[in-house]
């Protein structure tokens, strides 16, 4: 009787040891998964930036990693380039003040293709003849597995005379540099080496 007694004396202690044991362990669970939420909270927290909107409110700006938006920033800015070198006014001062802020966007290839226009007197017979040209940008095809970024963009141009209105299509390659940003190149790329690959008349309409 007294044996017995003390093996149920024995296996009460094992039995207690187990539950202490498994109840060492489950703290020791909960605890991991508590350190490693606030961790995780405490990270999500850092790439939040809170922005005060005129002293007034309080809004909450997520910031994302700069790489996830660096191929829609390169085909802004080789659409928002074309869009500011093609499109012409007859008026001088208009044409020059686009040609400046797309010379901001590239190198010194742009101008050269500028200056080569301006020479057979392009420029001049836009402003003589009262011409209008604007440019839509049909797609802008970047590489980004190679650096610098190989560029091709497909366009149209619409050139509008007081007879008519001739639609070309347009297309050009260039590569992309990564450059600083700044108020007068946001999207921080630079174009390169800028060429006309093709630009021919497609349909001509009477007005």
């Amino acid at each position: 009787m007294e044996f017995k007694t003390l093996r149920n004396i024995e296996n009460s202690f094992k039995l207690i040891r187990l539950y202490t044991i498994v109840f060492a362990l489950l703290c020791i669970l909960v605890t991991g998964l508590a350190i490693w939420k606030s961790y995780a909270f405490a990270t999500e927290q850092r790439e939040k930036i809170y922005v005060l909107d005129q002293g007034k409110s309080l809004m909450l700006a997520l910031s994302q990693d700069a790489s996830i938006n660096r191929p829609v920033e390169a085909r802004e800015h080789v659409r928002r380039f074309h869009e500011l070198f093609f499109t012409l006014a007859p008026d001088k001062a208009a044409i020059e003040s686009n040609m400046k802020r797309a010379f901001d966007l590239a190198d010194k290839s742009a101008f050269d293709y500028y200056r080569d226009l301006s020479e057979k007197g392009y420029y001049n017979r836009i402003i003589s003849g009262n011409v209008q040209q604007r440019i839509e940008v049909d797609s802008v095809v970047c590489d980004f597995n190679s650096y610098p970024y190989s560029v091709t963009t497909y366009a149209k141009q619409f050139i509008i005379r007081s007879s008519n209105l001739t639609r070309r299509s347009l297309v050009t390659s260039c590569n992309l540099l990564n450059s600083v940003r700044s108020d007068s190149n946001p999207q921080g790329f630079q174009i390169l080496k800028f060429g006309v690959i093709s630009n021919k008349d497609e349909e001509v309409i009477e007005r």
